[in-house]
């Protein structure tokens, strides 16, 4: 039973990288027209967003789903197409192609009749951007049948998604929510929870390897920045004045703020390091994952070359690898979901500090020690 799961796992890791042709043939050897794999661009060109959405193929036959390009042209105004025009950017298109090298790699670029090649506003359905849509409408339908199960018998202990989805709730809400943010924590809970939900749901849809998953949106740092950049602006839009005055006016001493505000500088350059932290730390923990996955399934085809004996134990070893990554990736997704919402909460928490209030208290003539 084990040996027929075996070569099931391998053919479904082999048809989900586009191998080129030649890539089983020895070191130093090329076929007519092809080249050797290349590792690192396969791993970067799956990392990267593209105007369609990849589902299985051999290098030569590819599977794909065509998604829509919206551009608007400088010259020819707006143009509305299917990305299977451009045919894996091989062909032009209305004067459209996909530049395959320089500055403008992997995107889409307008010829003009003087040669130059120029970027065209471009507002198209990207992979990343439709795997944003599916996992918002997923997320959505999964807290509404949540909330649906809840409200018919909110006394009633749950089972099923009802029960998990508030589990994940309360643990949130009591754990992250409550203890960093203070008394006013209710005023942020939906936005925390929906950063906590919206990153796992797509964490998670990013290591199903088939549509509509295997998208890498927390990997993009596009992704991460406007998430971050939503953090920053709740934090500081919502800081109390206690909190301006530390950054403005800190309790040190007055010659670390005047003549030169250096402690002031300090603390202005600090809000913008922690969504800075923030981006950096979520985006770089999901692309080293999928790396790392991608890295590990690339060895059993660059160890053709090395001999029958050595590419068959090179194989087992990459996928015992591979879905031993994937078990720990799994944990990922969750941890990073809750990093990123519990240091939301903590730097909101810290923008609602109140006065240090210096309570005077009058004691009677009594209570003086002279008096006892």
């Amino acid at each position: 039973m084990r040996q027929p799961l075996s070569i099931i796992i391998l053919i479904f890791i082999y048809h989900l990288i586009p191998i080129p042709a030649d890539a089983a043939l020895p070191a130093g050897e090329e076929a007519a027209g092809g080249e050797e794999l290349n590792v690192k661009e396969m791993i970067l060109h799956h990392l990267a967003d593209s105007y369609e959405w990849h589902i299985t193929g051999d290098g030569e036959r590819d599977l794909s789903v065509p998604l829509p390009v919206i551009l608007r042209s400088r010259q020819s105004g707006w143009h509305l197409f299917l990305s299977s025009r451009l045919h894996h950017g091989e062909v032009s298109y209305r004067g459209f192609s996909i530049a395959s090298e320089g500055k403008y790699a992997g995107k889409i670029v307008e010829s003009l009749p003087d040669g130059t090649s120029v970027r065209p506003l471009d507002l198209s359905l990207t992979r990343n951007a439709a795997s944003l849509l599916i996992s918002s409408l997923l997320l959505i339908l999964l807290v509404l049948a949540a909330a649906r199960s809840v409200g018919r018998d909110p006394l009633k202990p749950k089972k099923g998604l009802g029960g998990l989805m508030e589990m994940a709730v309360v643990m949130i809400e009591d754990e992250v929510v409550k203890p960093a943010v203070g008394k006013d924590y209710a005023r942020y809970s939906p936005y925390l929870l929906t950063l906590f939900f919206f990153i796992l749901i797509n964490n998670l849809m990013g290591l199903i390897p088939l549509l509509p998953g295997g998208a890498n949106v927390t990997g993009n740092i596009a992704v991460t920045l406007v998430m971050a950049v939503a953090t920053f602006v709740v934090v500081n839009f919502t800081g109390s004045k206690e909190y301006y005055r530390e950054i403005f006016w800190p309790d040190v001493p007055v010659w670390l703020k005047v003549p030169f505000p250096l402690m002031p500088i300090i603390e202005v350059v600090g809000l913008f390091t922690k969504p800075f932290a923030l981006m950096i730390r979520l985006f770089a923990n999901i692309m080293a994952g999928h790396a790392i996955v991608l890295g590990l399934t690339s060895l059993i085809f660059v160890s053709v070359s090395l001999g029958a004996t050595i590419n068959a134990s090179m194989t087992v070893a990459s996928v015992l690898f591979t879905v031993f990554i994937d078990f720990v990736e799994l944990l990922v997704a969750f941890i990073q979901a809750y990093v990123f919402t519990l240091l939301s909460a903590v730097f909101i928490g810290l923008a609602r500090v109140e006065p240090h209030v210096v309570r005077n208290v009058e004691h009677s003539p009594e209570d003086h020690p002279a008096h006892k």
